[in-house]
């Protein structure tokens, strides 16, 4: 994993920490969302398994030193720091909630026990990586709950921001609660299941629509699905009537969903096309799905690719990596930022989950009755079990989001936490 993918101050930072002797103080790091994204009363967590990767990996080669070592701010940087990049290996522990998991505001997703620098360094990534998966997912998982049970595939890659972000968005989406996804490379990476047949520009390639459709239905059999709206959707529809089966359905990718699904509905089932199935597609998302199956929409999919790959609505999430304490000889010390509206917790915490509300405590607190939220992944370098699959996580993920999480929960702070925050708080009071 390449060691340069990050921000410049992560590194400038680990050079100061070892020119200062701090490099063997361990420090523990949170990840915390801090502030909901816009629209969100909850997040579905995904991306830990990127988190799991990048710290299992992440080595400095030989030429990125070099190109450190001719920056600038570097020039007074001990030699020694350098060898100790070329040795870098992650060597701490990091517990983390499991994928899948649904947090709320001021809620632990994980927390980097390592020797400072080990602690330091992954800041830019890990925010990085798991704020994209979870907002994707819980994107997902929105759009999931608004199409009550009809299968959602992701359809979202050619408008993601990289085709990487395609691929690893395609995953976050299947956790969130959709069926499938059109990425072929999500499906060979995590099992994701892949849907996709032929788009407009296969109907034109070929002097009339009904080849078109004739050529595919050859090829797909019982799996052809059959884009209906290159030129007028009424007149798709009935060509596929001529054809008749094997189908698997029809999709329609433009136009009042609403009218034209019954009016399609009715052309299918007069020609003894009742299972054929109706899909739309174009610009869709929770909102759109949501006031198509109330108005009674005969529509059994829908394929939402825009609003879902980018979380349209809300494509940033208030998300922190804050050091919480430092562990030398023996010693702890507690350390936390005050500054107005950017206050943070002192302390390592644990997250406590009850049916009905959570406790956040410190870590070594124990809370009966609740379940621990932040488990160990991986010891002293090590990953502790298998991580789970994307199916697994999904598998998970719906458990929790059944029933849909309340907008009103409430997250309380344990008593020894509490006690912890006004300790610190008068420590660093001005005398």
């Amino acid at each position: 994993m390449n060691g340069l993918l990050t921000d410049l101050y992560e590194l400038t930072m680990a050079a100061g920490y070892f020119a200062a002797g701090k490099h063997e103080e361990t420090g523990v790091f949170e990840f915390t969302v801090r502030r909901l994204p816009r629209n969100r009363d909850f997040v579905l967590i995904a991306g830990i398994h990127r988190a799991v990767d990048y710290l299992l990996n992440l080595r400095f080669e030989p030429a990125e030193i070099a190109y450190l070592r001719g920056l600038p701010g570097f020039r007074h940087t001990p030699a020694e720091f350098w060898d100790y990049l070329a040795d870098f290996r992650f060597c701490g522990d990091m517990f983390a909630v499991p994928e899948g998991s649904v947090i709320y505001e001021g809620q632990p997703v994980l927390n980097i026990r390592a020797p400072l620098i080990e602690a330091q360094i992954p800041e830019t990534w890990l925010l990085s990586a798991i704020t994209f998966e979870t907002l994707i997912a819980t994107k997902a998982a929105r759009i999931a709950h608004a199409a009550e049970g009809r299968d959602v595939i992701e359809f979202g890659t050619r408008r993601a921001h990289t085709p990487e972000a395609g691929v690893l968005g395609a995953r976050a989406a299947y956790i969130g609660g959709c069926a499938g996804t059109s990425n072929t490379l999500a499906g060979f990476k995590y099992g994701v299941p892949v849907a996709g047949t032929a788009a407009h520009s296969w109907i034109m390639s070929f002097e009339s629509e009904f080849e078109a459709f004739r050529e595919l239905q050859e090829l797909l059999c019982e799996e052809t699905v059959q884009l209906i709206d290159t030129y007028d959707p009424i007149e798709g529809a009935n060509a596929v009537t001529r054809l008749g089966r094997p189908l698997w359905g029809v999709r329609i990718d433009s136009g009042d969903f609403l009218a034209l699904s019954k009016q399609v509905r009715r052309i299918l089932d007069d020609a003894g096309l009742e299972g054929a199935k109706i899909m739309a597609s174009g610009d869709l998302n929770e909102s759109k799905i949501e006031a198509l199956v109330r108005a009674g929409a005969p529509i059994d999919a829908f394929g939402v690719g825009t609003e879902l790959a980018t979380s349209a609505d809300a494509p940033s999430m208030g998300a922190i990596y804050k050091l919480v304490e430092i562990e030398q000889d023996g010693h702890t010390r507690y350390t936390a930022k005050l500054s107005p509206e950017k206050s943070t917790l002192a302390g390592a915490k644990q997250l406590f989950r009850y049916p009905e509300f959570d406790v956040l405590g410190l870590h070594d607190e124990c809370a009966g009755g609740s379940e621990a939220m932040l488990k160990p992944v991986i010891i002293r370098g090590r990953l502790v079990q298998p991580l789970p699959s994307a199916a697994e996580i999904r598998k998970l993920a719906k458990k929790n989001l059944t029933p849909w999480p309340s907008a009103d929960r409430r997250t309380e702070i344990s008593a020894s936490l509490q006690a912890l925050q006004k300790d610190f708080a008068a420590a660093k009071a001005p005398r």
